[in-house]
C-alpha cells in the first residue's frame, strides 16, 4: 500500500464529469507524475488531495488516514505540503522572514502577521530556517525582499517554505510553469537534491515532459478525468493510448 491511496474518486461540476473513478497509488519515497492534456482533471484531482474540493465519490487516504472532510490546514498538519503554479510567498517580507512564518506555524498551529518580530528573535527557528535556505542554495539571499527576486528564486523560496514544515508528501502543481529553460533545469536539479537528502515522497503535475521524464519513477496519464495508463517513464514513452490522448490519433 502506498503512502497516498486514491480509490474510486469522482467529481462533477454540474453536468461536467471532471473526474471519474480515479484510482492512484503513490509509493513512499518515489516521485509520481500525473500528466494529461488540458482539461484531463489533473488540477481537480490535486485539489481533492489537499482539501480544496471534496470528491462526490471514492476515498483519499494519506499515511493510513482519510483526508476527506478535513480543512487544508489540517491536511498540511498531517504532512502534506503543496507548491503552487505561481509561487505563493509574502512579497513584502525578506527571504528569511518568509521561511520563518511556516516554521513558526508548524510548531504553534497558527501565525499572525503582527508576530513576525517575535518569530525573528527565536534563535532555534532562525537556525532551522537558515539550514533550509542553505539546502535550496538561498542562504546568501536571506535579507532580500522576496518580491524583488526572479521567478526561479521565488520557486526555491516556496520550496524552502514547504520543506521547513517537514512534510511526508510534497505536491507540486506545474513547478516550472512560466520558467526559462535554465530555471527549469535548476528546478529539476533542486528537486533531485531534495529527494536525495530527505525522506520525502513527491507527486507532480507537469506539462513539460522534459521535467516529467527527468524526475518521475511512475507516471499516471489522465484523459477526460479517467486514468488511461500508469507505468514507468520508459514504458509510457510511445504508449499508443498516451499518444492518442495527446495527439488525437493512435500510432
Amino acid at each position: 500500500m502506498g503512502i497516498l491511496e486514491v480509490k474510486g474518486v469522482g467529481k462533477r461540476f454540474g453536468g461536467l464529469q471532471a473526474l471519474g473513478d480515479v484510482n492512484l497509488s503513490v509509493e513512499q519515497n518515489t516521485v509520481h507524475a500525473i500528466i494529461g492534456p488540458n482539461g484531463a482533471g489533473k488540477s481537480t484531482l490535486l485539489n481533492c488531495l489537499v482539501g480544496k474540493l471534496i470528491p462526490d465519490t471514492g476515498s483519499v487516504m494519506f499515511d493510513g488516514q482519510s483526508v476527506l472532510g478535513r480543512k487544508p490546514f489540517e491536511i498540511n498538519q498531517m504532512g502534506i505540503s503543496r507548491v503552487f503554479q505561481t509561487p505563493e510567498i509574502f512579497g513584502d517580507l525578506t527571504v528569511l522572514e518568509n521561511v520563518l512564518i511556516p516554521c513558526f506555524a508548524r510548531k504553534n498551529g497558527s501565525f499572525k502577521m503582527n508576530g513576525i518580530q517575535s518569530v525573528g528573535s527565536n534563535k532555534d527557528m532562525i537556525e532551522k530556517a537558515m539550514t533550509m535556505l542553505e539546502d535550496v542554495n538561498m542562504a546568501d539571499k536571506k535579507g532580500m525582499i522576496a518580491s524583488s527576486m526572479s521567478r526561479g528564486d521565488k520557486r526555491r523560496l516556496e520550496m524552502a517554505m514547504c520543506l521547513v514544515q517537514e512534510p511526508k508528501l510534497l505536491l507540486l502543481d506545474e513547478p516550472t510553469a512560466g520558467m526559462a529553460r535554465a530555471d527549469t533545469n535548476n528546478t529539476i536539479d533542486l528537486l533531485k537534491e531534495i529527494k536525495e537528502k530527505r525522506d520525502i515522497t513527491m507527486a507532480i503535475i507537469e506539462h513539460d515532459m522534459h521535467v516529467v521524464f527527468s524526475l518521475a519513477d511512475r507516471i499516471t496519464v489522465l484523459a477526460q478525468g479517467t486514468p488511461l495508463v500508469e507505468d514507468t517513464p520508459e514504458n509510457i514513452k510511445g504508449h499508443p493510448k498516451v499518444r492518442e490522448a495527446y495527439l488525437g490519433e493512435a500510432h
